[in-house]
């Protein structure tokens, strides 16, 4: 088991150093499974970094590329235009999808905790009283869950299935198939429950019940654009310039792409995901607010749109 001040001593390394470590992360694995293994490619910026860096380790590591159709226009052509790329189609359609399981909202472990306490779950509705266990009070429990009761209630199915029938599903059928182990482009600083797994296993996890290899689990966002510059990478246009400020880099488009219809978070930004969409992707932006009746959502949730 790892700790918060380990990840916190590894997240301050110079660049060079997290390359170097991630580059060994990335053999391990490579080797462990006899070269039986993949780059998950989203076609991001974080996924972007890894798939060089892990071709410069193997160059034969193929990319997969699950093809949703929630892509950002920008990022699906980028990700199809890189060699050696299996793109993989989910199974369901998303409309169908957040008609039968609802939305993920604000993130997946809030929306996880919603859907199970709608079904009378002991557990997600003491998360969401704020409260252990043993019914003793929480205050992180307090702080995480507590503002998020009110989603029960919510005109709108929230729940956390989503990525489960469009991402999560594909893989795992390419994985059954073919026998390779994936490699993620996740980092322990996008959120709590992502830093939690890192506690608990590393950026090699061997004998989870899905093993996969997390090499840049300790890098920042920082961390990949400085990399993207250092190394003069193409990343798709959707995330504009990369800049400095206050000290640190960032880009002056989307800071993270994803699902374009996606809710995770958009809370969160100003402007947020649909504002800048408005103006990017118009014609996407009046399909999520009309088809898709976001429009109502985020009203509901008090997201500016």
């Amino acid at each position: 088991m790892r700790t918060n001040e380990e990840l916190k001593r590894l997240q301050a390394l110079p660049l060079a150093e997290k390359v170097s470590r991630t580059k060994k992360y990335i053999k391990e694995w490579y080797y462990h499974w006899d070269g039986r293994v993949y780059v998950s490619f989203s076609g991001g910026k974080d996924s972007t970094v890894l798939l060089h860096i892990a071709r410069s380790v193997c160059e034969d590591i193929p990319a997969v590329f699950c093809d949703t159709g929630l892509e950002f226009p920008e990022v699906r052509s980028h990700a199809l235009s890189m060699p050696n790329v299996t793109v993989l189609k989910p199974e369901a359609d998303f409309r169908e999808v957040i008609k039968e399981h609802g939305w993920v909202f604000p993130g997946k472990d809030v929306a996880l905790t919603i859907y199970y306490a709608k079904r009378g779950s002991d557990w997600a509705i003491r998360r969401l009283a704020g409260l252990n266990k043993d019914g003793t009070p929480s205050a992180f429990k307090e702080s995480r869950y507590v503002k998020w009761k009110h989603l029960l209630d919510a005109p709108f199915d929230v729940s956390h299935k989503c990525c489960t029938y469009m991402k999560k599903r594909p893989l795992d059928r390419y994985q059954k198939e073919t026998g390779r182990m994936p490699i993620m482009g996740i980092m322990a600083s996008e959120s709590h429950r992502r830093k939690m797994v890192w506690i608990r296993t590393g950026c090699n996890a061997y004998d989870a019940k899905q093993p996969n290899c997390k090499p840049l689990s300790f890098w920042t966002g920082h961390d990949v654009l400085q990399y993207v510059l250092e190394n003069n990478l193409h990343i798709p246009e959707v995330y504009g310039d990369i800049v400095e400020k206050n000290g640190k880099l960032q880009t002056t488009g989307a800071k993270r792409t994803g699902c374009m219809y996606c809710l995770i978070a958009c809370h969160l930004e100003k402007p947020n995901k649909f504002q800048r969409m408005k103006m990017t992707h118009p014609k996407i932006y009046r399909y999520c607010m009309e088809e898709l009746g976001m429009e109502k959502i985020l009203s509901y949730l008090g997201v500016e749109h």
